[in-house]
């Protein structure tokens, strides 16, 4: 059995994930995903839920992570019935310590294997908040304690068969990575969400849609976007820039065809001034004016300087 353990801030969020239908739940064919094993200080539907734990998180009110959130998973082919699943739950809730809080156990069918989910609050109702440190260690212990309770087949973890000094090495999940690296490379020619969604499909990924986002691979291997740091809000921003990106070049073009247009047409107009000035310049064309003689540019003068006087006098 693996356990997975969450410190978080909403209950509305948690609540919601482990009651409410998953959008990759039509592409799985699975149906009837989440169904309640138990409850402990609490009860009702999902909204009566929520409040009541929202209640108790109000007695510490500067806590700004109030949420456990369990997950433990059975092996491949194991299988429990509800009362040993609804006793693993509070066999989970006595080892972690919080057996006198309120809790929730929650099984989920949308995988290939049981797994349950336990939404615990952190917070009692003495107002005294459970510690969180060693949290990791604590549930592999339940997990191989539970394991020989339970008859459920012996996880090993792998760090045994490391040296001692390389015990402490974080490991990578070379799926992730994979993932990681194909929205990046879909990302860089996508300007819109239909697009990137065209590449990844292209790829061999489905992609679940809701509040988040979500890519199961062709091995039906599920990863939240947010795990692999492309969150939905994330890809939106960055199909939006590319977007704007994509506009600005557009409009950009018009204007270097029309500056290149503009100079084409201004090209014989200078030649044409040119061949003017030339013409301006040559010695045999001459104004009338030019061509008058020195008595007659007198002659001329003089005739000018009485119609200005007549019209004076009138």
């Amino acid at each position: 059995m693996i356990g997975k353990i969450i410190i978080g801030k909403s209950f509305r969020g948690c609540i919601n994930y482990c009651l409410e239908n998953k959008p990759e739940q039509q592409i799985l064919g699975l149906e009837n995903r989440a169904d309640i094993l138990c409850f402990n200080l609490c009860g009702g539907d999902k909204r009566e839920l929520i409040n009541q734990f929202n209640e108790v998180r109000n007695l510490r009110p500067g806590l700004a992570k109030p949420v456990m959130h369990i997950a433990l998973s059975l092996a491949p082919g194991e299988k429990l019935d509800r009362e040993n699943l609804a006793a693993l739950v509070d066999e989970c809730a006595k080892d972690m310590g919080f057996d006198k809080n309120m809790y929730l156990g929650v099984l989920h069918n949308d995988t290939g294997h049981q797994h349950v989910h336990i939404i615990a609050n952190r917070i009692g109702f003495d107002g005294k908040t459970l510690k969180d440190n060693h949290n990791f260690r604590k549930i592999a212990a339940f997990c191989r304690k539970a394991e020989l309770k339970f008859a459920l087949q012996q996880v090993l973890s792998p760090r045994r068969f490391l040296a001692e000094n390389l015990r402490g090495l974080p490991r990578h999940d070379l799926r992730k990575e994979q993932l990681r690296q194909d929205i990046q490379d879909a990302l860089k020619g996508a300007k819109n969400y239909r697009e990137f969604e065209q590449v990844m499909k292209a790829k061999g990924y489905q992609i679940a849609k809701g509040r988040g986002i979500a890519f199961i691979d062709s091995q039906k291997v599920r990863a939240k976007g947010s795990e692999v740091g492309y969150s939905l809000s994330r890809l939106e921003r960055q199909l939006l820039q590319n977007a704007k990106a994509a506009i600005r070049i557009y409009h950009r073009k018009p204007e270097r065809s029309q500056n290149m247009s503009l100079k084409i047409d201004l090209a014989p107009v200078k030649e044409l001034i040119k061949g003017l000035a030339k013409l301006m310049t040559q010695d045999d064309i001459k104004t009338p004016a030019m061509q008058m003689s020195y008595e007659e540019k007198q002659a001329y003068g003089i005739a000018k300087k009485k119609r200005k006087k007549k019209q004076l006098h009138r």
